[in-house]
């Protein structure tokens, strides 16, 4: 049974939504009135770095130079006869980057970090621009002054005096219990 993993199935997608929608590819028919489309050719091979698939199907580079042609005719030979940097170039040939260089930081994370403490900084702001402009001033009632002559007061009216708020203050020692 065939499995794909899901980067394997994105990947797949992606090429192929970017074939479809490339203007090279596609002619764009309106409704059908005298435009043929044309279809693009999935079959042909596509250049690609992933991590999850260690070999594309094409090499980097199509063409090749007068150099590389003749490095690609030593590489039939022996490995041993090859320098380290004619073996690196024979690696940049058929592929772009290493898996060094692709797991390599991009530091996005910086910029995704900024966006999101902008938006929580521009969030503040408007927060405190609705405090000031938009809602009123807050009611007398919610001052500690007024909260305080409100105990009183409900003290001094006895309120709920068997389990409620008076029967936690002591009457005799003015305090509570």
């Amino acid at each position: 049974m065939l499995r794909l993993t899901a980067g394997r199935v994105a990947g797949l997608l992606s090429r192929r939504g970017a074939a479809a929608f490339s203007s090279s590819n596609v002619k764009m028919a309106s409704h059908g009135h005298g435009g043929v489309t044309e279809q693009a050719d999935m079959s042909v091979p596509l250049y690609w770095d992933r991590l999850d698939t260690p070999l594309p199907d094409k090499p980097y580079k199509d063409t090749l130079s007068a150099a590389d042609k003749s490095l690609k005719q030593k590489e039939k030979g022996p490995w041993n006869s090859l320098s380290k940097e004619e073996k690196l170039a024979l690696y940049r040939i058929m592929f772009n980057e290493t898996y060094a260089e692709m797991k390599k930081p991009t530091g996005e994370w910086k910029t995704v970090l900024g966006g999101i403490f902008f938006f929580i900084g521009f969030t503040g702001l408007v927060v405190l621009w609705q405090r000031y402009y938009v809602y009123p001033p807050h009611p007398p009632t919610l001052d500690d002054e007024w909260q305080a002559m409100q105990v009183k007061r409900m003290l001094d009216m006895r309120v709920n005096p068997v389990e409620g708020f008076s029967a936690k203050w002591d009457y005799e020692k003015g305090q509570w219990k």
